[in-house]
């Protein structure tokens, strides 16, 4: 596009620009306790007038054009004289909140040949937020965008200028030789030279273990072990920020403020910012002193009946004025907590609940929400009885499961088990080997009382699953022996026995909370994606056709993941707190790691991996699902071919040959980075890609992009519409299924809901469990869902932009046909008896808890 310079420009002609800044957002969570914030310095806000910021500015603020046709004496493209921020435009209809516009005029002549990037220096004590810049009227070409969105802070702190390069795309090798030094110049930059503590201004991506979640110098009940770089706890990396050890323990890091590269920082003027504010302050501040409250005045920490439970979101609780005061200044938690200024404690009514009360109870909504509930894909089809265990024999013992054969023909409606499993109508929810090797450890604690579970269930006719036997195992009661105690719980309906069914479901869905939350959520998502974040942007220029089509799957996850350090799964954090496992919750997830394969979070490899499906030409995308009403796989496979098909059409505008793939020196590095370092734990693995074909780099990116969305949004946003009913989604087991002839049994036999109540979650752990999922199921006022692109001037390739066109429009036509099967009556599994339509994977959503949109990121 750079050919046929020569005449475009008259010697010494101005280039008129228009350049857009955007004021600093004061609910930045990572600025609110910045020393060198704009809080700190009683300098007012960027843009909070213009006649103030234009003064201001003044000659503050200066950039430099860069040729991408014409070099200088070392090869480098010529560099332009520099010129200044002018007055502020105020005719600009289509500026974003908070942005504000600049004029600028360039002095550049013909013998500059065609800009392709730009210098900027920041003079002032404050750093600015640059969205972007847009030259005008360039001969034959028309306006040229530079796509910016970062921070620039003063240029002091810059080893090198800041540069931003134009919306323009190529392969390394199609890289204008002017350009190839700035090109390579940046990525540099961005690598850092590992060493040092990290500063709020830099823009380094590096990587480390997860050896910052505990605090040894608070005391031996705050270490936790290092996650990551050994073969006992593998761990994907996250980012490094260089801060010092702890006294106690050498390879750990003090915890507190993690650096992110400073443009990793949750979007300006974002409620995200504002939402995670909230969560922040709920559980640094509100929480805190709301246990003292329960430790204080409600004792014993229980909930009283099931309409005490209900009454959190229909009534409210009772709460001294002093502990209110704590959400009033915020208005995240004010809208969380519907108060009504009278001292009452009031949550968000449960989509679970909104139709019907008792629903959550049946053992058909029990069985639905394994194939349409938050936590959709772990069920597995039987192909083996009884089943087996994975955990080595001679650490363990013998763990195959103590189901017989009949325990399950009584209630397999005239069918053998052997002509169930043939048929594919027998399913497994198995979280025997995950729980197993800490049940001990875990079972030590007086608040826990746990079992590992295994739940079999049938495939009826009319479409829908029931569930046939649940197996509660614990570790051999004899200390030096091996082996499973199990005990085998039959569906019953009525009298003591349909208490203890309820209590043996309510176990296995603290075994499959406590699965969902560490592994599904975060491991499969947030703490899997971060190496990818960081390795793009460490060896992917932002020129790189790849870098474009990625980028926006990264939006906040570093920020997100950082948060969750500080807050959530930290030691004494929120998962902790209220989640089995405890202590040990985050090393749980580190197991799970131990299985994770790449390949396999492709929705369709997951789905033959899990006997959910099978290969079938004759069916649309090639796969038929054993359980056709599995609204997860049906919606999901629709999201997964929409992806890979727009993976696919852009990709192939930049590579026509694997050889292309294979002299893709940063494609190469890039990948290489991924599998040795961002997950170097399993680096050996046999099933990484080797990325020398086309066929590997599109199912690869397609594979991460699946995650980052559609993945992430299946099992995130659906938590507080089911999860916000703590009897539905206990997160907590506090006893044991009692035996016959103990007080405890005479109880469960007199009052069923409060034994029910005694056994799951408690009062406290509920209210700290509803507080942060309600904040984390909700969409922030700016999110970009997939199929979206929060500037139109990403790339300046026409063919792509069409691309991306066709797969929004696939995407709009997607939602209009999960709209229409939930509301087809013969597909049950679509909302069962909560009368809850399975929303979670339309791909838009509004503001707020919606239950339903798929952003393009894990931004929340």
């Amino acid at each position: 596009m750079y050919s046929g310079v020569k005449g475009l420009f008259n010697r010494s002609q101005k280039v008129k620009g228009t350049v857009v800044l955007m004021r600093k957002n004061v609910l930045d969570i990572n600025s609110i306790t910045s020393v060198r914030g704009l809080i700190g310095t009683g300098i007012n806000i960027i843009g909070s007038t213009i006649d103030g910021l234009t003064s201001f500015l003044g000659r503050s603020v200066c950039l430099q054009l860069i040729s991408a046709t014409k070099a200088d004496g070392n090869g480098n493209g010529v560099v332009g004289k520099k010129t200044y921020l002018e007055g502020i435009i105020t005719s600009i209809p289509t500026l974003g909140a908070g942005q504000s516009a600049f004029t600028i005029h360039f002095e550049w002549d013909a013998d500059m040949g065609i800009p392709g990037a730009f210098l900027i220096k920041n003079y002032m004590q404050v750093e600015l937020f640059l969205v972007s810049l847009t030259l005008e009227d360039i001969p034959n070409q028309g306006s040229m965008h530079f796509v910016c969105n970062s921070w620039v802070y003063n240029s002091k702190v810059y080893e090198k200028d800041r540069i931003f390069f134009a919306s323009e795309t190529y392969v390394p090798s199609e890289t204008p030789g002017p350009l190839v030094t700035y090109r390579e110049a940046e990525l540099q930059a961005l690598r850092g030279n590992g060493t040092g503590k990290r500063k709020e201004w830099d823009r380094v991506y590096d990587y480390d273990v997860y050896n910052d979640l505990g605090n040894p110098d608070s005391g031996e009940n705050f270490a936790r072990p290092v996650l990551g770089g050994s073969l006992t706890h593998p761990y994907p990396r996250r980012g490094r920020t260089g801060r010092k050890p702890t006294k106690k323990d050498p390879n750990s890091e003090k915890p507190g403020e993690a650096y992110i590269p400073r443009d990793e920082n949750f979007g300006h003027l974002k409620s995200s910012d504002f939402l995670t504010y909230g969560l922040k302050s709920l559980t640094r501040s509100f929480l805190p002193a709301l246990k003292t409250v329960f430790d204080i005045n409600f004792t014993p920490n229980e909930f009283d009946s099931f309409e005490e439970v209900r009454a959190l979101c229909e009534g409210g609780i009772k709460l001294p004025t002093d502990i209110l005061s704590k959400i009033s200044p915020l208005p995240v938690l004010k809208e969380i907590f519907r108060t009504d200024g009278e001292s009452v404690l009031k949550f968000s009514v449960p989509d679970l609940i909104k139709v019907s009360k008792s629903a959550w109870m049946t053992d058909e909504e029990f069985a639905r929400e394994m194939i349409a509930g938050v936590n959709p894909c772990v069920i597995r089809r039987l192909q083996e009885f009884p089943p087996q265990s994975k955990l080595d024999p001679s650490v363990y013992g013998d763990q195959t499961s103590k189901m017989t054969i009949d325990h399950l023909e009584i209630n397999l409606e005239g069918l053998t088990v052997d002509k169930a499993i043939k048929d594919q109508r027998l399913f497994i929810l198995d979280h025997h080997d995950t729980f197993m090797p800490f049940l001990r450890r875990i079972d030590e604690s007086k608040s826990s009382k746990a079992y590992a579970t295994r739940t079999i269930l049938f495939l009826k006719d009319d479409g829908t699953l029931k569930p046939l036997a649940i197996e509660l195992s614990l570790p051999h009661p004899g200390q030096q022996q091996l082996g499973a105690y199990s005990k085998v719980i039959l569906p019953a309906n009525q009298g003591v026995e349909s208490t203890i069914w309820l209590l043996a479901k309510a176990h296995v869905i603290v075994n499959d909370s406590c699965y969902h939350q560490l592994i599904s959520h975060w491991l499969n998502t947030h703490a899997v994606i971060e190496p990818f974040v960081i390795a793009t942007n460490r060896n992917l220029s932002i020129l790189h056709p790849i870098y474009k089509l990625l980028f926006p799957h990264y939006r906040d996850t570093m920020n997100i993941n950082a948060l969750a350090r500080q807050s959530l799964i930290n030691a004494d954090g929120f998962i902790e707190k209220t989640f089995l496992g405890g202590k040990y919750a985050v090393e749980i997830s580190s197991s799970g790691y131990k299985n994770w394969v790449f390949l396999d979070q492709a929705l369709p490899a997951d789905l033959i991996k899990r006997g959910m499906a099978i290969e079938d030409s004759s069916c649309p995308n090639g796969l038929r699902l054993v359980i056709e009403d599995y609204p997860y796989a049906v919606d999901g496979l629709e999201i997964w071919d929409a992806i890979k098909t727009w993976v696919q059409e852009y990709v192939s505008l930049y590579y026509a040959t694997n050889d292309a793939i294979k002299k893709d020196h940063e494609l190469q590095a890039w990948w290489k980075e991924v599998v040795e370092k961002g997950h170097g734990d399993l680096k050996d693995k046999p099933w990484w890609p080797k990325m020398q074909t086309l066929q590997e780099l599109i199912q690869s990116c397609s594979t991460i992009i699946w995650i980052a969305s559609a993945l992430h949004a299946a099992v995130n946003f659906g938590q507080y519409p089911y999860g916000g009913f703590i009897l539905n989604r206990p997160t907590l087991s506090r006893r044991w299924i009692p035996e016959e002839g103990t007080p405890e049994y005479d109880e469960m036999t007199k009052n069923p809901q409060k034994a029910y109540l005694r056994t799951i979650t408690p009062k406290f752990q509920a209210l700290v469990d509803l507080s942060v999922i309600e904040i984390l199921s909700r969409h922030a006022s700016d999110e970009v869902y997939l199929g979206q692109r929060d500037n139109p001037n990403w790339t300046s390739n026409p063919k792509a932009i069409e691309a991306f066109k066709k797969f929004g429009k696939k995407l709009a036509e997607i939602e209009t046909k999960i709209s229409e099967r939930n509301h087809d009556p013969n597909l049950r599994n679509r909302t069962g008896p909560a009368q809850l339509p399975y929303t979670v994977l339309l791909p838009t959503s509004e503001t707020g808890l919606t239950f339903r949109g798929i952003p393009n990121s894990i931004s929340i």
